[in-house]
């Protein structure tokens, strides 16, 4: 029971706290949807990780080092899930704001996450722990347990960059917002999986102050408005 909690409650704790912050809440219907389309570009991620691995491996560390982090899941994921944002969430009525870019980029990041972190705890762990002879439970536990401050909240936090640059670049029209939305959590993903343990929790520091910072930004524009509402520039 603690693995599954471990599992489940570190995305929902994120994902509740953009979503129930957000002054002008979006309709349960578009997050749970945007949620879902998180879920299903976890299948392409795979390939397309695959796919890059088998291009960039040349054998050494080095390679493995850049295949598992810039030059693999950093650039697959974050474009995957940008994806959703511009050819899905960007179309939506109930996208009429900056905070929604922010509030659906947590959104699609942690419905990818909460499918990746199970795959992790209950498929890859249990596989490793039979190749080493290790006890399965209490690997997949560890996993969890570590995932839960890891790669959870690097995936939901960079999901909020992405959003915030995302949704200034649909209401403010500048390029330079389109290219923030991609660029950062590129580079924050792939630094968090080059780095490694314990290194990698620097990028966590700076994507919780960061994200912190973005979405208090937002919030203070929100309650300088009496309605919801804005225009956008990008249809």
């Amino acid at each position: 029971m603690a693995t599954f909690l471990f599992t489940l409650i570190p995305p929902f704790l994120i994902l509740i706290f953009f979503v129930l912050s957000d002054k002008f809440k979006e309709p349960t219907s578009t997050i749970i949807l945007v949620f879902f389309l998180g879920f299903l570009i976890c299948l392409p991620a795979g390939i397309l990780n695959e796919i890059s691995h088998e291009f960039f491996f040349t054998g050494t560390d080095h390679s493995e080092n850049l295949t598992s982090s810039f030059l693999g899941p950093a650039w697959a994921e974050e474009l995957l899930k940008f994806s959703i944002l511009y050819f899905i969430v960007l179309k939506r009525h109930e996208f009429n704001e900056p905070m929604d870019g922010l509030v659906y980029g947590v959104v699609v990041s942690l419905g990818f996450a909460t499918y990746e972190n199970y795959t992790y705890v209950y498929e890859w762990a249990t596989r490793v722990a039979n190749e080493e002879g290790m006890n399965v439970a209490e690997f997949s536990y560890l996993v969890a347990k570590s995932r839960s401050y890891s790669a959870i909240p690097m995936h939901g936090l960079n999901g909020a960059v992405m959003g915030y640059f995302f949704g200034y670049y649909v209401f403010k029209g500048e390029k330079k917002y389109l290219i923030l939305s991609l660029l950062l959590p590129y580079l924050f993903h792939g630094f968090y999986n080059y780095l490694g343990w314990p290194n990698m929790m620097i990028i966590i520091v700076i994507l919780v102050i960061l994200s912190l910072i973005l979405h208090s930004n937002l919030k203070k524009i929100q309650y300088s408005k009496k309605r919801e509402g804005e225009t956008k520039v990008i249809k």
